[in-house]
């Protein structure tokens, strides 16, 4: 027997997270869950002229037993710079209560909760090697549209050295490499915005508005996970030209390579390698044991450099699967 009900703060974050880590490459903390949800304000959605859904909010469900300990989580969101009219779902149920119909459930009442806002499109990431959750979402009705695939690096027998000489050549040809840690201030926090925004662009797959630069600093500076030092940044003069950013995972002491991105203009100079070696160099300083990171199946150029260049090994990736509704 199992009940749903709504997600309760604060005493819910902990069982949450221990089941958001059974789906997600990287362990999840109650601390990330709680950090993350403090920085976001109450829910406020409202239609375009299209009558298509827009603004944000990301009310949450669990599953519990009688005893009162969580089988299941789920959450439907969007974000103010998400495309009008899509909502994006996170289900995890518990792996020993799968098969119990405890899903559908959960399912029904998120599908419910999108339809009441009216919802046009809904979007979720299953692991590929997950079968038994493609098959649930497949019977659900939803479709494969992208394919994400998931690489790692041991830093532990990881040996760049006959790669460095990518950074002389960068910095041959005019190229100066800092970190944001020796560039501190607005002024320059609103440069590196402006790169992320424009070379966002330019990833296969990606949709939607970009962040405005208060809400763009505040997920990917101001986290605990981030820090001024891991972001490594391509300089001509004083503009920025490109930028590789990392995040560490406090549970394992491993890095994610978060962002990587090179203005269109400054390509095939070998730049986006540098920002690559000079995050392995500062990721390997950390004692951290790998570097994981994400690319789409179709960004043919960051996967040869992972892969065939720098060695990152492949893992499961991530389906993201849809819903017209």
């Amino acid at each position: 027997m199992f009940t749903i009900r709504k997600f309760r703060e604060p005493e819910d974050f902990k069982e949450a997270a221990f089941l958001l880590s059974m789906i997600e490459p990287e362990p999840v903390s109650a601390e990330q869950l709680k950090e993350a949800e403090d920085m976001i304000p109450p829910g406020q959605l409202d239609y375009n002229e299209q009558g298509e859904l827009t603004g944000w909010d990301r009310p949450k469900w669990v599953a519990e037993d009688a005893g009162g300990h969580l089988l299941a989580y789920a959450m439907i969101w969007r974000a103010p710079w998400t495309t009008p009219g899509l909502l994006s779902l996170t289900l995890a149920v518990h792996l020993d209560y799968r098969g119990m119909g405890i899903g559908r459930e959960m399912y029904d009442v998120l599908l419910e909760w999108a339809r009441g806002v009216k919802a046009s499109r809904l979007v979720s990431h299953v692991r590929d090697a997950d079968n038994r959750s493609l098959a649930f979402a497949e019977r659900l009705g939803y479709q494969t549209e992208r394919h994400t695939f998931e690489s790692v690096l041991d830093l532990s027998t990881y040996n760049g050295e006959p790669l460095l000489h990518a950074i002389k050549e960068a910095e041959a040809s005019g190229i100066t490499f800092v970190t944001l840690a020796s560039e501190p201030g607005e002024e320059q926090e609103r440069k590196l915005h402006e790169l992320y925004k424009t070379t966002h662009n330019d990833i296969p797959g990606y949709t939607g508005s970009f962040p405005w630069f208060e809400e763009w600093r505040k997920w990917n500076l101001q986290q605990s996970d981030t820090s001024p030092e891991w972001i490594h940044i391509a300089k001509d003069g004083d503009r920025y030209v490109g930028v590789a950013a990392m995040r560490r995972n406090e549970q394992t002491r491993g890095m994610y390579h978060d962002y990587t991105g090179v203005l269109l203009e400054y390509r095939n100079r070998r730049i986006a390698l540098a920002l690559k070696l000079l995050a392995i160099e500062t990721a390997s300083e950390l004692d951290s044991p790998y570097l994981r990171t994400h690319n789409d199946s179709k960004n043919g150029p960051m996967l040869r450099i992972n892969r065939d260049l720098l060695g990152f090994r492949s893992e499961p990736g991530i389906y993201k699967m849809i819903l017209n509704l």
